[in-house]
């Protein structure tokens, strides 16, 4: 074969490889949309409805707020905990397309909902959706990429995560003028159609495919995304490390496989309980306190949502050169300086004025570390350092614990600060990202180039033989 053949060869190999992977990472602007679109839509939600009662039983608006936003994360619970064993069952191409139209449902539900009580179902049903979509488009993704640019197209979920947050802000501000927060909630419906639509087709994984006794599927997607000479290769190393049954909770507490278990609990707790969706979801309230009005709150969060975007951009870029541990290191410790900066900033005296933007720019900056960080790294890394006989099950219980861990922070943030203040709840924060830094330079490995039958045949022998205590064990040889 001539030499411009193979270019060309490759050329399309790579373009058919980003289609797939951008069409997935579709799953995380859903995962972003919902995230986004709730801080603004809930400045006038209040507006609409009387917050002082849930099925007729009293409470403070405070807490029916922190329900209303917090329905999504209880349905992500549901989805997530459902979703890693329904993709080792379904598939990971047909779990996205359930949960694109859960997606749309909920949405379809919340713009037409009479009542707070059906906007809070509409969450949940919308919140399964994201369950599901946090869940299988990382999953689905990191085992159809070739692993020297896994790192940066797993990682494109995360940039549409906050691409859909950027556009949730953008859509708020649009119909802020006339608070129609209806139109806010129910243009979900469209990202989720288009990726229903689009992944009508794309193909399914290939070590799934191989996992169900498919392996003639198996070889021509991986055919499509790879070069012929690294075809049958892949396939040994998956046949090597395929199991003829579904891992179970039961199989993660294995020995071997327990120190990766820790590590992804660690990083799906960390990522929330570190503050960040206090910020996608109450930054409009948030900047209210600093003196900013309803409209001009919005539109200071849009400035924010840039920031999420644009680091994250650079994070893509860096994560398959500098590797994963650096990004996440680098991120927790510019988080952990903003948190304390912002939390002096809250403790001072009229945040009007200078205060007022100083509070802005730490939030922006807070978001920015973690865009680089702790955002796209937690991700990635859960799809990389599982077995493939668990690795479904294992991103699923993860995956629950970080929405456990989300849906406690949304709870608790508005009664957090009616206790302690704003400055004392940033600076728990703080204290937290501070252990969540130790914890990752403890704990997490570096798996930066390898394939992911290397990660868990390198797993296997860290853990089992003499290089267990060394967190940098599974690393690249690049």
């Amino acid at each position: 074969m001539s030499t411009e053949n193979t270019s060309h060869k490759d050329s399309e190999r790579n373009s058919f490889i980003y289609v797939v992977a951008a069409l997935a990472a579709l799953n995380g602007l859903l995962f972003g949309f919902d995230t986004g679109v709730i801080s603004g839509a809930m400045l006038y939600i209040r507006e609409t409805f009387e917050l002082a009662t849930i099925l007729g039983y009293s409470m403070s608006p405070s807490y029916v707020e922190g329900v209303i936003v917090s329905g999504a994360m209880i349905g992500a619970i549901i989805g997530a905990a459902l979703g890693g064993r329904l993709a080792d069952r379904l598939g990971r191409r047909r779990l996205i397309l359930v949960g694109a139209v859960i997606f749309f449902v909920g949405s379809l539900i919340m713009a037409i909902a009479p009542t707070v009580e059906v906007l809070i179902v509409g969450r949940i049903v919308d919140g399964i959706g994201v369950g599901f979509a946090s869940v299988v488009g990382p999953l689905y993704i990191s085992e159809i990429s070739p692993p020297k640019i896994r790192g940066s197209l797993v990682s494109l979920n995360q940039l549409t995560i906050t691409s859909g947050i950027l556009i949730a802000y953008l859509v708020n501000y649009a119909f802020s003028s006339g608070g129609e927060w209806r139109w806010m909630l129910g243009l979900g419906m469209i990202p989720a159609a288009v990726l229903f639509a689009g992944m009508l087709f794309m193909p399914e994984s290939p070590r799934w495919l191989y996992e169900q006794g498919r392996e003639a599927d198996a070889r021509e997607v991986l055919s499509r995304t790879r070069a012929e000479s690294q075809v049958a290769a892949e396939l040994r190393e998956i046949k090597e490390t395929i199991r003829t049954e579904s891992g179970t909770l039961r199989d993660l507490l294995q020995p071997w496989v327990r120190p990766m278990l820790i590590v992804g609990i660690g990083l799906a707790v960390f990522q929330q309980v570190t503050g960040i969706n206090t910020v996608m979801y109450y930054a409009p309230t948030i900047l209210e306190s600093t003196g900013f009005e309803d409209t001009a709150s919005i539109l200071a969060t849009v400035g924010i949502g840039v920031v999420n975007v644009v680091m994250t951009v650079v994070a893509v870029l860096l994560i398959d050169r500098t590797g994963r541990r650096p990004l996440l290191l680098t991120g927790l410790g510019g988080m952990t300086v903003m948190l304390a900066v912002l939390g002096a900033v809250f403790y001072l005296p009229g945040l009007s004025g200078g205060l007022g933007w100083l509070a802005t720019g730490s939030l922006m900056l807070y978001v920015a570390f973690f865009a680089i960080g702790l955002g796209p790294v937690f991700w990635l890394l859960i799809a990389e350092i599982y077995p493939m006989e668990v690795r479904g099950t294992a991103m699923g219980t993860v995956t629950v614990l970080n929405w456990a861990a989300n849906l406690l922070v949304s709870l608790t943030f508005l009664r957090l600060v009616e206790v302690f203040g704003q400055s004392g709840t940033f600076w728990l924060y703080g204290a937290l990202t501070l252990l969540a830094l130790v914890f990752c330079y403890q704990l997490v490995p570096e798996t930066k180039g390898r394939s992911l039958e290397e990660i868990e045949a390198d797993l296997r022998e860290t853990t089992l033989g003499t290089g267990a205590e060394r967190p940098d064990a599974v690393q690249s040889d690049d």
